[in-house]
């Protein structure tokens, strides 16, 4: 079932989520109705508090994108990361892997056409549960790293524009301030 994305503005997006402590056949719905809708918006990740539920799951699934390669490894050994789409992270955890950082643009789909340039690790090594209940452990960089990191953050309440540099949120305080506007005018 699609389901509605919740926009900027609407404070379930600023809940920390709880953590899921059992895979339910409702947790399972969910994930299958956050794929649908994922996959329908055409993202390539989905928080849970995006469609208006404060838990601890966020899918990833960068399949087919070839402007922005992902790289993944299982216990040193490189993989193809498309054969592990789409990731189902339930209480994700990373670690960045070395120093380096890189400036890459972002967009979100609780902020439609807002895009801008965030810093963040270029390599991590992440922790979960999956959809089985198993714990999954890998590293990967690029935009596999970048999505579950912008996913980890919604599962905290942090927002992507909350990572920006000041100038840049200031040259999109219009176009956020819109998307804000009218989720409060749907909501009152």
């Amino acid at each position: 079932m699609l389901l509605d994305i919740v926009k900027y503005g609407d404070p379930v997006l600023r809940q920390k989520g709880e953590r899921v402590e059992e895979v339910t056949p409702e947790i399972r719905q969910l994930i299958n109705d956050m794929l649908e809708t994922m996959r329908e918006a055409h993202g390539i990740g989905l928080a849970a508090q995006q469609v208006g539920t404060a838990l601890q799951l966020a899918l990833v699934d960068v399949t087919g994108v070839e402007d922005r390669p992902s790289r993944m490894s299982l216990d040193g050994e490189p993989v193809n990361p498309e054969d592990y789409m789409p990731l189902i992270l339930l209480n994700p955890e990373w670690t960045a892997v070395g120093d380096a950082k890189e400036d890459n643009g972002e967009g979100c789909l609780s902020f439609p056409e807002v895009y801008g340039e965030i810093n963040r690790p270029e390599e991590i090594d992440v922790t979960a549960t999956d959809e089985n209940g198993e714990s999954v452990a890998f590293r990967c960089g690029g935009l596999l790293a970048r999505a579950i990191q912008h996913e980890w953050d919604h599962l905290h309440g942090i927002l992507f524009i909350d990572r920006m540099d000041a100038i840049v949120k200031a040259q999109l305080k219009s176009e956020i301030d819109a998307i804000q506007a009218e989720t409060k005018k749907t909501m009152s």
